[in-house]
């Protein structure tokens, strides 16, 4: 009998969050008694709608072979600049765009500098991840609170679904998500994201927009994050240069779950949907029990971040081996070949 689905390099990450998303499911709804509930399953998303859309901006970063640790920084920047913008009295819908822009900017900044002269990611968007935060404080150190009745009815504002209810926030997540696969698989860009990721020099030689590509990557970041904190300022209803301290930390966790390689050129952009969603549970577990700390979540994620990326090297180390099957024995050979003259 012919299974329908074969296991391969290729899909065996994504199949295995997955599973690791149902069992974590399965456990919490036979622990709890409520668990199975769809409103319980909805706030999965809800809760998290923010960090779906940054873990998804970022995704597309890190299959290119870079990293972005400015995400969560501009998210809380975003939303200081949010607070301060609707207390003068400007106009939300003037606020958003303006937000909007500032990432986006931010993004292509960034990727100008990383481009233009190779200077690692890691350097500049530790850069951009300092500057951000700091221009936080500056603009106020206290937390701002909004009180603006467009964004109080945005944020209250509930979509029904069966015995449930789902946020604003939620249906721009999955839209950002379905963008991202659509872009990732049927588009030339997202062709050329994964041929970079896969080998820069090669995607070089074949012609293709490495400088053009890479920038709109960054630029691609800085606008998801910069949606991230629209929709974290719903959530939140304020703004504070402490909000999500350490939350690129959980896109990259999330990205890595969600199968994500961290050298490049391979993964699903479903997969940090699947990765947030399997944080999100372990995080309701713990709040159903009761006498657990919340640390315990960053625990098990640390466990499961060991988990995954031993997966990684493994499905890497078998592809190298796939290219070059002989390379041991060349090596051998020529060894030989020089004691021998």
């Amino acid at each position: 009998m012919k299974l329908p689905l074969k296991i391969t390099s290729s899909n065996i990450t994504i199949l295995a969050t997955i599973l690791l998303f149902i069992s974590l499911y399965g456990t919490g709804s036979a622990m709890f008694d409520s668990f199975f509930s769809i409103q319980v399953f909805l706030n999965l998303f809800v809760d998290n709608a923010f960090l779906i859309i940054v873990a998804t901006g970022l995704a597309f970063v890190i299959v290119t072979g870079g990293i972005d640790l400015s995400v969560a920084s501009l998210i809380a920047l975003v939303s200081v600049l949010s607070a301060v913008m609707l207390r003068a009295g400007i106009h939300p819908f003037v606020v958003m765009p303006s937000v909007l822009l500032l990432g986006t900017v931010f993004g292509l900044l960034q990727g100008f500098l990383i481009c233009r002269f190779h200077i690692h990611p890691w350097i500049v968007t530790l850069g951009g991840m300092f500057l951000a935060r700091g221009t936080c404080f500056l603009i106020s150190p206290e937390s701002i609170v909004i009180d603006n009745p467009i964004y109080s009815a945005i944020s209250n504002f509930r979509i029904p679904l069966g015995d449930g209810s789902i946020s604003i926030g939620v249906v721009i997540a999955l839209v950002t998500v379905a963008a991202a696969v659509y872009i990732s698989r049927y588009t030339a860009f997202g062709r050329n994201v994964y041929a970079i990721g896969g080998n820069e020099k090669s995607a070089e030689l074949m012609g293709l927009p490495v400088y053009a590509t890479k920038l709109a990557v960054y630029t691609l970041s800085g606008f998801c994050s910069a949606v991230s904190g629209i929709v974290f300022t719903f959530y939140m209803l304020s703004g504070y240069g402490l909000h999500l301290m350490g939350g690129e930390m959980d896109a990259i966790a999330a990205c890595v779950i969600g199968g994500i390689l961290l050298t490049g050129g391979f993964g699903y952009l479903v997969g940090p949907m699947l990765g947030v969603l399997s944080a999100g549970v372990i995080q309701t577990m713990i709040m159903f029990q009761g006498s657990l700390s919340s640390w315990w979540t960053k625990i098990v994620i640390g466990f499961l971040l060991f988990a995954f990326i031993a997966l990684q090297r493994a499905i890497v180390s078998r592809r190298e081996r796939k290219r070059n099957p002989h390379t041991p024995k060349k090596n051998k050979t020529t060894v030989q070949n020089v004691v021998q003259l």
